[in-house]
C-alpha cells in the first residue's frame, strides 16, 4: 500500500539547529558500549530472530482472524520479560518494557494480521537465505525484530528513561481499516499516555513514512424494481445509475499536488442476463494524504451517486418504483502527517545516516495513520533487510545475517533516541 514520494531526500537533510541534537544524541547512542554490546546481541540470537519470523508466519491471521497468532505473541512478550503483559479487548497485544522515570510511553508497534484469507498456506519455504511465505515480510518480520530487540536491549543492560511500550496490532490490513491502533488511541489505556509511536512494517530500514494517505471507502448498492429483460423494458435499470456513476466519477479531474486518487474497484449483483437487476453495488475507494482534499472529493462523489440516481429516474419509467442508492462506508482511515522537524523524525533521520544508510520518504496508509491524526508524533519505519512480493503468495525476505543484523541497527537507535538513555 506505499508508494515514494518525490520529495528529494538531501532537502531533509540540511544541518540546522533542528536536527543538531538528535544527530548529536544518536552518535552517542550508536558509539556507546552498551549500544554495541545490543547490536552483537542481535547477531548473536540472528538464528532465533528467524526461527521466531518462522513460528509467527506459519500461525494463520486472516483478517479478523487474528487471535491464535495473538494469543502466541502475548506467551512471547511474557518469555521475555515484559510487564503487564495483556490482549485488550480489540485484540491488540501489549507489553511494557520499564524505564527509568514515569510518564508518557513511547510504542514500538508491529501488525499481527495478513491480507490473506482463511485458508490459505502459510508454511514457509527457506531457499538459501531467503524465506518465501505469504506474510513473511508484512509484517511477521516486524513482529520478530520487536522480540529481537527486547532481548538485545536486555543483553546490553540498558535502560530507557521513557516506558518502551511493545505491541502487536490487528486490524492494520484492508477491511480491517486500522482497527486495534484505532482502539488504542480511541479507548485504550494507553490513548493519553503515548508521546511517540513507531509502527514497524515494511523492511527497508532506510525508509520512513511520516505522511498518512487518508482513505474513505463505499458499497454503493443501487437497487430497483427489477424485471423482465424483454416483457419489462424500458423500466428504470440500476445498472445504468451505477454505470452513469462510475463514468462520471471518473469525470473529475483530482490535484495532483496534493496527490488525491479515486477507484472503482468491485463491482456485483444482478440474477440472470434476461432479467432487469433488482439490486447492483460498486466498491469505491478514494485517497488522498490531504484530509481537506480527501472530503472534498467525498462531497463530490456523493453527489455524483445522487445525480446518477435521478438522471435515471428522469430517462426510464418509474411506473413500477423508481431507483434508489444506499451508502454504506466500509473504510474510513484518517489522513495525517508527522512534521518534518518532529524529534522523532530527526532521530529516525539520524539513525538511519548513523548506521551507513541514505534516508528515503514515503507516504503510505498504516497503522501509523490514527497517532498522526491524534496529534501524537508518529512514524513509519522498516525492520531491515530486503524482500519483495508483498501481498503475494510467494512474498519473501532476505534473512542472510550481516545485512539483516545491520538493518535491525537502524530502527534499535532510533527507538533508544526517542526514549531517552542517561
Amino acid at each position: 500500500m506505499r508508494r515514494t514520494c518525490l520529495s528529494a531526500v538531501l532537502a531533509v537533510l540540511i544541518a540546522g539547529p533542528a536536527l543538531a541534537a538528535p544527530k548529536d544524541d544518536v552518535t552517542r547512542i550508536v558509539g556507546s558500549a552498551a549500544f554495541k554490546a545490543a547490536a552483537a546481541a542481535l547477531d548473536a540470537e540472528h538464528d532465533r530472530t528467524v526461527a521466531d519470523i518462522v513460528s509467527l508466519t506459519e500461525i494463520p491471521a486472516p483478517p479478523f482472524k487474528e487471535a491464535e497468532r495473538a494469543k502466541a505473541y502475548r506467551a512471547m512478550f511474557e518469555a521475555h520479560g515484559l510487564k503487564d503483559v495483556e490482549i485488550d479487548p480489540e485484540g491488540n497485544v501489549m507489553g511494557l518494557r520499564k524505564g527509568t522515570k514515569s510518564g508518557p510511553v513511547v510504542v514500538v508497534s508491529a501488525h499481527l494480521d495478513t491480507v490473506f484469507p482463511e485458508g490459505t498456506n502459510v508454511k514457509v519455504r527457506r531457499e538459501g537465505t531467503k524465506l518465501y511465505a505469504p506474510g513473511v515480510a508484512d509484517d511477521s518480520r516486524s513482529l520478530a525484530v520487536l522480540l529481537a530487540w527486547i532481548r538485545a536491549l536486555d543483553a546490553a543492560k540498558i535502560k530507557t528513561r521513557s516506558d518502551i511500550l511493545f505491541v502487536g496490532t490487528v486490524g492494520e490490513e484492508g477491511a480491517g481499516d486500522l482497527r486495534g491502533v484505532r482502539y488504542f488511541f480511541g479507548q485504550g489505556k494507553y490513548k493519553d499516555r503515548t508521546k511517540a509511536f513507531f509502527s514497524v512494517d515494511g523492511i527497508d530500514p532506510a525508509h520512513i513514512t511520516r505522511v498518512g494517505v487518508g482513505s474513505k471507502r463505499y458499497r454503493v448498492t443501487f437497487k430497483g424494481p427489477g424485471g423482465h429483460s424483454y416483457g419489462a423494458f424500458g423500466i428504470v435499470n440500476p445498472m445504468a445509475a451505477m454505470g452513469k456513476a462510475i463514468t462520471d466519477l471518473y469525470a473529475i479531474q483530482p490535484p495532483v499536488e496534493p496527490k488525491v486518487t479515486y477507484s472503482a474497484s468491485v463491482i456485483g449483483g444482478g440474477t440472470s442476463v434476461n432479467a432487469i437487476p433488482d439490486k447492483v453495488f460498486t466498491e469505491f475507494d478514494m485517497r488522498s494524504a490531504d484530509a481537506a482534499e480527501l472530503a472534498k472529493l467525498e462531497a463530490q462523489f456523493k453527489t455524483v451517486i445522487e445525480n446518477a440516481v435521478t438522471a435515471e429516474n428522469a430517462a426510464r419509467s418509474t411506473r413500477v418504483g423508481a431507483v434508489s442508492a444506499e451508502l454504506t462506508p466500509i473504510g474510513d482511515r484518517p489522513a495525517g502527517n508527522t512534521p518534518q522537524d518532529a524529534a522523532i523524525v530527526a532521530n529516525t533521520i539520524a539513525a538511519i545516516t548513523a548506521l551507513g544508510y541514505i534516508p528515503s520518504f514515503e507516504a503510505s496508509s498504516t497503522d501509523a495513520n490514527a497517532p498522526m491524526a491524534k496529534g501524537v508524533p508518529a512514524i513509519t519505519i522498516g525492520s531491515g533487510g530486503t524482500g519483495g512480493r508483498a501481498h503475494s503468495t510467494d512474498e519473501w525476505i532476505d534473512v542472510e545475517k550481516g545485512p539483516s543484523v545491520r538493518g535491525m541497527t537502524v530502527g534499535l537507535a532510533a527507538v533508544l533516541a526517542t526514549a531517552g538513555v542517561d
